[in-house]
């Protein structure tokens, strides 16, 4: 969580397109390598992520598109990310999040619609309301 505020304080995320998504992943793991550079090396996140290096190359170039949802997650813990963060990033919305808005989808549009031009605090407020149970 503390990484996703950070990256929301330091840019703002607009409309996610393929190349943006391949400059942040790249960078993402060349700030991780600068620290542990053997950790982090394109070769090892690929080998830990389950996929071919010369295959998270071509994404870091955006060569390829963004991975699906389970290889965007797993480089997303892999790379101490939000992984709802990564996959809308990669204009990608969870499995989990899909089925909880197939629950209710006109309550849940209508909750968004309602939320999209309000300022992070505004929402930050709501999630810790409902999250907490103040509510």
């Amino acid at each position: 969580m503390w990484y996703y505020l950070h990256i929301r304080a330091t840019r703002k995320l607009t409309t996610p397109s393929p190349s943006g998504f391949a400059a942040f992943l790249r960078e993402r793991r060349a700030e991780l390598a600068s620290a542990d550079p053997r950790r982090y090396s394109l070769r090892q996140v690929a080998y830990r992520v389950g996929v071919e290096p010369s295959y998270l190359s071509k994404i870091e170039r955006g060569l390829e598109p963004p991975p699906g949802e389970t290889t965007a997650i797993a480089l997303a813990h892999e790379l101490q990310l939000d992984p709802d963060l990564l996959l809308a990033m990669a204009g990608k919305v969870s499995s989990e999040l899909q089925a909880i808005i197939r629950k209710r989808p006109k309550l849940f549009a209508e909750l968004i619609r309602a939320l999209k031009d309000q300022p992070d605090h505004a929402v930050l407020r709501i999630v810790r309301e409902v999250r907490d149970g103040n509510w």
